[in-house]
C-alpha cells in the first residue's frame, strides 16, 4: 500500500516551468499589450518570444528563410517578429530563432528549430504547437515537421519547397548562362574555376563586387546599350528569371553556393546541368554549343539531398500559401512539394493555396489572418482548409487590417519542370 501511495503521489507531481528569460521591448509592429522575451540557446542560436495579453493558448515557432551567410544575431528574430507580428495580433505567442549559425543547413535549421519549440513550450506550456516557415525557411519547417513530434499544424509561405537537390537549378543555369554572355565571373586574367562552385576557395569578392560587374555586362535600366540589352533580354529569357531579382539570384548562386560546396560538402558539387538545352535567346545553337557544362558527384548531391529534400510524409494538417508571381522562390516549387506528398499517399494533409501576387517577402496581413483562421479551424475541429472559403473569409479580416485580399483559389501550378529544365 505504501509503495502504491509513492507512487501515486510522484506520478501527481507537476514538473514546474523553467523560468522565462528576461524581458526586452518589443519591435514596433508587435500590439504594445503584449511582452516580449530573448535569450539565446545553448548552441548558440538567439530567440525572440512574444506574448500577448489575451492568448489563444496557441504557439507559433517561425522558422527564417536565408539562409543568412554571417553570424547570428539578434536583430534577426527582432526584424522576424517585428515582420509577422500578425500572428501576435492574432492571439499567438509567437517564437523564432536566428538558428546556431549563418549558412546553408536544413537539418541543422531544422534542429535549432524544434530545439526552440521544446524550450518554449516547457516556459509556456501552450495547448497547441503551430509552425510557420517562410521561403528557405519553409522548407526548414516542412523538414522539422518530417523529423520531429510536437507540431499541431504548418503553415509554409513562399516556401523553396524542391529541396536543395532540385531547388537552385535554376540558379546554376543563370551561373553558367550569365558567364556565357558577360565572362567576367570570372574574367579571363583571373584564377578560373568551376562554375559550380560559386567563388574559388579564398575569393574576396563582395556582394557590392558582383553588382558592379553586373552592370558592366548589362548596364543599367535607362541607359543600356543594344548590345546590354541584347544580352540582359537573352539572359532573362532562357532563365526565366525577372529582372528585378536576377541579381539577388546570381548572389544566391555566388554566395551561397560557395557555402554549400566549400563549407558543406567538402568542395564537391551536388549540381548538373548536363542534358539542359537552354532556349529562348537570340541563337540558342550557340548558347548550348558555348556554355559551361559540369555533371553532379552523386555522393555530393546524395547529401545535399539528405539534408534537404522533403519525402512528403506529413502526419499534421499543412496549409501553404505562395504567390503565383513569385519572383525569388517560383511558385511551381509548390507542385514539387505537391507531388511528394502525393506519392507519400498523404494527399489529404496538404492544402495550397495562391495569390495574385508578384511577391517573395510577405502577404498581406489579412491574408495571414485568413491563412491562419482556416489552419486552426482544420486543426481543432476537422474543417480541412478550402481555398475557396480562405478568399471568401478574407475581406471581414481585411476590415481590420486593410492591407488587401489577393488569393485566387482556382490557380494550380504547373509542373516545377515546366519551369526548370530537368537534368541528368
Amino acid at each position: 500500500m505504501n509503495v502504491l501511495l509513492a507512487f501515486a503521489l510522484a506520478a501527481s507531481v507537476v514538473t514546474p516551468a523553467p523560468p522565462l528569460p528576461p524581458t526586452a521591448p518589443c519591435p514596433e509592429n508587435v500590439p504594445a499589450d503584449a511582452t516580449c522575451y530573448e535569450g539565446r540557446d545553448p548552441n548558440g542560436a538567439y530567440y525572440t518570444i512574444a506574448v500577448p495579453k489575451k492568448w489563444n493558448k496557441t504557439l507559433v515557432v517561425h522558422s527564417h528563410g536565408g539562409p543568412d551567410l554571417g553570424d547570428p544575431t539578434p536583430d534577426r528574430t527582432r526584424d522576424d517578429l517585428n515582420r509577422w507580428a500578425v500572428m501576435v495580433k492574432e492571439g499567438y505567442a509567437w517564437a523564432g530563432t536566428s538558428y546556431r549559425r549563418g549558412g546553408y543547413g536544413t537539418r541543422m535549421a531544422a534542429e535549432d528549430t524544434d530545439n526552440l519549440r521544446k524550450m518554449v513550450s516547457a516556459m509556456l506550456k501552450p495547448h497547441k504547437v503551430y509552425i510557420h516557415g517562410q521561403s528557405w525557411g519553409g522548407n526548414v519547417a516542412a523538414k522539422t515537421i518530417e523529423l520531429y513530434k510536437g507540431y499541431d499544424a504548418a503553415l509554409l509561405t513562399s516556401g523553396v519547397m524542391a529541396g536543395g537537390s532540385r531547388g537552385y537549378d535554376y540558379r546554376v543555369d543563370l551561373r553558367v548562362v550569365y558567364q556565357y554572355y558577360c565572362g567576367n565571373h570570372p574574367r579571363p586574367s583571373e584564377v578560373q574555376y568551376p562554375l559550380w562552385q560559386g567563388l574559388r576557395p579564398g575569393s574576396t569578392m563582395t556582394t557590392a563586387g558582383l553588382r558592379s560587374r553586373v552592370e558592366e555586362c548589362l548596364g543599367v535600366a535607362g541607359s543600356r546599350t543594344p548590345e546590354q540589352q541584347q544580352k540582359l533580354t537573352d539572359i532573362l529569357a532562357v532563365t526565366k528569371i525577372p529582372e528585378e531579382t536576377l541579381q539577388s539570384h546570381l548572389n544566391f548562386a555566388t554566395f551561397t553556393f560557395r557555402d554549400i560546396v566549400h563549407n558543406r560538402l567538402g568542395d564537391r558539387n551536388p549540381w548538373s546541368n548536363a542534358g539542359v538545352v537552354y532556349k529562348g535567346s537570340h541563337d540558342d545553337k550557340a548558347l548550348n554549343a558555348g556554355v559551361e557544362r559540369f555533371s553532379a558527384d552523386p555522393a555530393a548531391r546524395a547529401d545535399l539531398a539528405y539534408d534537404s529534400d522533403l519525402t512528403g510524409k506529413i502526419d499534421i494538417p499543412v496549409l501553404s500559401v505562395h504567390a503565383i508571381g513569385d519572383p525569388t522562390a517560383f511558385v511551381e516549387h509548390e507542385s514539387a512539394y505537391r507531388d511528394q506528398v502525393l506519392k507519400a499517399g498523404r494527399w489529404y494533409n496538404l492544402v495550397q493555396t495562391f495569390t495574385t501576387e508578384a511577391t517573395h517577402s510577405a502577404f498581406s496581413d489579412s491574408e495571414y489572418a485568413a491563412a491562419m483562421q482556416s489552419l486552426a479551424a482544420w486543426e481543432k475541429f476537422g474543417v480541412r482548409s478550402n481555398p475557396y472559403l480562405i478568399a471568401y473569409s478574407c475581406p471581414s479580416h481585411d476590415k481590420k487590417y486593410g492591407t488587401g485580399c489577393f488569393f485566387n483559389p482556382s490557380y494550380k501550378p504547373n509542373s516545377y519542370e515546366s519551369r526548370v529544365a530537368p537534368r541528368k
